[in-house]
């Protein structure tokens, strides 16, 4: 029996893998990272669900997808709230910075507390951070927070008060989804580096005051 060899048409099929490849980098979708931030955009316009998993690769990829609740416009549209632990402290015990960051211009306020009781929450809001905006003539129109203890208490209802006296809208991030609130982590995560680890590395406090006094000097612009 005589094997007559393929003629000149035949070609090897390309593997499926291949195929698939090179409709990707027709469609601009080559690399992992072209692929993500096109699933970014999908959800950021048609507000798709996105697994867990996919957000965290998503915000690996572009950390400015953290800060997708948090946009805004105009100063004083919305402020982020949020309750950072410190550590403990000899003397003091426990230590929480309290933090209100405004998303427009990057204002941050923050007061240090010995817990997270909703008084610590109204008073860097009540305090600082509207009387800045008041001064300037700026309305607030809302303040996005967390779902913890200190601005959901449910027994004095006293940081929703001041909200609702003062006219602010109350808006909460999603439940389980801590990365929601990424604007005020980031800052959390750049006063934790370059003021706390600076100073108690370098500075030994008697007291709460003295080293608020120097948290205050580091938030000036």
């Amino acid at each position: 029996m005589t094997f007559s060899p393929p003629s000149s048409r035949w070609r090897e099929s390309p593997s499926p893998s291949v195929t698939v490849q090179s409709i990707l980098n027709k469609r601009s979708l080559g690399s992992r990272y072209e692929r993500l931030l096109v699933l970014e955009q999908r959800a950021l316009e048609q507000q798709i669900e996105l697994t867990a998993e996919l957000i965290r690769l998503i915000e690996k990829a572009h950390p400015c997808f953290a800060e997708r609740h948090d946009e805004s416009c105009d100063p004083g549209e919305l402020l982020c709230q949020s309750t950072f632990y410190i550590g403990t402290f000899k003397g003091v015990g426990k230590l929480y910075l309290h933090t209100v960051v405004g998303t427009y211009g990057s204002s941050a306020f923050g007061v240090l507390g010995t817990s997270k009781q909703p008084e610590w929450a109204v008073s860097v809001l009540c305090n600082d951070a509207l009387p800045f905006y008041q001064e300037q003539a700026i309305p607030v129109g809302a303040v996005l927070t967390d779902n913890g203890k200190e601005v959901c208490d449910t027994e004095s209802h006293s940081y929703e008060l001041l909200l609702t006296l003062a006219e602010i809208e109350h808006r909460r991030t999603q439940v389980r989804c801590l990365r929601s609130n990424g604007f005020v982590e980031r800052f959390h995560r750049k006063v934790l580096d370059e003021f706390f680890r600076v100073k108690l590395r370098t500075t030994l406090y008697e007291s709460l005051d003295a080293l608020q006094a120097d948290l205050d000097v580091w938030l000036q612009p």
